[in-house]
């Protein structure tokens, strides 16, 4: 549960006004001195996290941000950071001074409406003051549930905790439990997935990259077989077994060798579009694609990357991918990069956008940034969806996914996608 990445985490975002005692209510949570506290207004200036295990709802991330009710440029910056973590959040904790509430709790109550985020309040500084009944009656209408407490009264925090668990696992929302599955679902009971994994330059050293050890170990949960190898050693591998596997996975960039050496009675896909599935709206992210060929002189395209990572000579994004779109289209296109979650407000002025796995992102954030596309009417695409339709073999690559492949096949007779690349290989 400590290896668990923080993407994959229950993420509970703490808002509050400044000086109402977040901080010390994170503390007091987690046991530790993780953020500072100062009776001095507005001491937290940026997100502090902090992961840990919550007993029934596993391993969570809280995301301490900083109070906003100033009207100060910084002040300003504080809200738009805030506004962001509201967007990463699955449940909010409210934190309130006792018979306090201002414009500023209206509007985090009303963000996380928009977002269908749930909101709980926790009232802070009760041994100063004790909550009036008509303070309690007006949170019950206003929240999903509530707890009281004192942040600096640590001889009661196992009872703080008790309620705190309780409260979260009644407002832990559907989307979170009913997690999506990555690979097991595409591999029959007791079957085999044959994952063929390069050891690439942008390989962790010594390791394999994330989302190819997060197959593996769904397969083993559901006591489901892999078998890894790199490319070089895919026929070989294929050779040697009795029967063809269920399912061959392999990396975006060898995708046309493989799917060119799989049989044509055996699924294959890659990782990054498994991503596609697992994190986000995969068949958006395919009629997103069809956008590639639209595209003229002077549009803009924006490389959409999750994490922030030093760029190599043949990095996929922002080498690789643009390249191949100039050299299919033939246009002057102007391709714009985004890393991290230093993700454009407004994404209205781009044609397309061409976004990374998001295995740095959770779920949510990476439905929320599709929808914004949506919104905007700007196409959105996936690395692994876009590098298997440069090669010719996106719907071989979608072979695994039978809803997914007529989707596919119904845009290309609505003439949105271009009939020669839909060949199966």
């Amino acid at each position: 549960m400590e290896k668990t990445p923080k993407s994959m985490r229950l993420q509970i975002g703490i808002f509050g006004r400044t000086n109402v005692g977040k901080s010390s209510f994170l503390n007091m949570v987690t046991g530790q001195d993780v953020s500072i506290t100062s009776p001095v207004p507005g001491t937290t200036t940026d997100v502090v996290e902090k992961t840990m295990e919550f007993h029934g709802l596993g391993p969570v991330v809280f995301l301490d941000t900083a109070g906003v009710n100033d009207d100060s440029q910084l002040g300003q910056l504080r809200l738009e950071k805030a506004q962001k973590i509201i967007h990463r959040s699955d449940m909010i904790l409210l934190v309130v001074e006792p018979n306090i509430w201002s414009e500023f709790e209206e509007r985090i109550i009303k963000a996380a409406q928009e977002q269908k985020t749930p909101v709980m309040a926790v009232i802070n500084k009760t041994d100063i003051l004790s909550p009036t009944l008509h303070f309690v009656e007006q949170l019950k209408g206003k929240t999903v549930d509530f707890l009281s407490c004192s942040s600096i009264k640590k001889e009661n925090r196992e009872s703080y905790i008790a309620q705190l668990e309780k409260m979260l696992m009644g407002a832990n929302p559907k989307a979170v439990t009913a997690e999506p599955h990555l690979i097991q679902d595409l591999v029959k009971a007791k079957g085999l997935a044959l994952l063929v994994t390069p050891i690439d330059i942008e390989a962790p050293k010594g390791r394999l990259k994330m989302l190819q050890v997060q197959a593996i170990r769904e397969l083993l949960d559901h006591d489901k077989m892999a078998l890894t190898v790199k490319e070089t050693e895919y026929m070989q591998a294929l050779m040697k077994l009795e029967k063809f596997p269920d399912l061959v996975v392999c990396d975006s960039p060898v995708v046309g060798m493989i799917a060119d050496k799989t049989p044509k009675s055996v699924p294959c896909t890659t990782f990054s579009i498994l991503m596609a599935r697992y994190k986000g709206d995969l068949l958006e992210q395919v009629k997103g694609v069809a956008a590639i060929d639209r595209l003229g002189d002077g549009d803009k395209v924006l490389i959409a990357e999750a994490c922030s990572h030093h760029a190599i000579d043949e990095d996929i994004g922002r080498v690789k991918i643009p390249n191949a779109i100039k050299q299919r289209t033939g246009k002057d296109i102007q391709f714009n990069i985004s890393p991290g979650r230093d993700y454009p407000g407004d994404v209205a002025d781009y044609k397309l956008i061409i976004h990374c796995g998001a295995c740095m992102l959770t779920r949510k954030e990476m439905l929320l940034r599709i929808a914004q596309a949506r919104a905007a009417g700007v196409a959105i695409t996936n690395y692994g969806v876009c590098l298997a339709f440069l090669q010719g073999v996106l719907a071989r690559t979608l072979s695994p996914f039978e809803d997914m492949l007529a989707a596919y096949f119904n845009e290309i007779a609505t003439g949105e996608i271009n009939y020669h690349e839909c060949v199966l290989s």
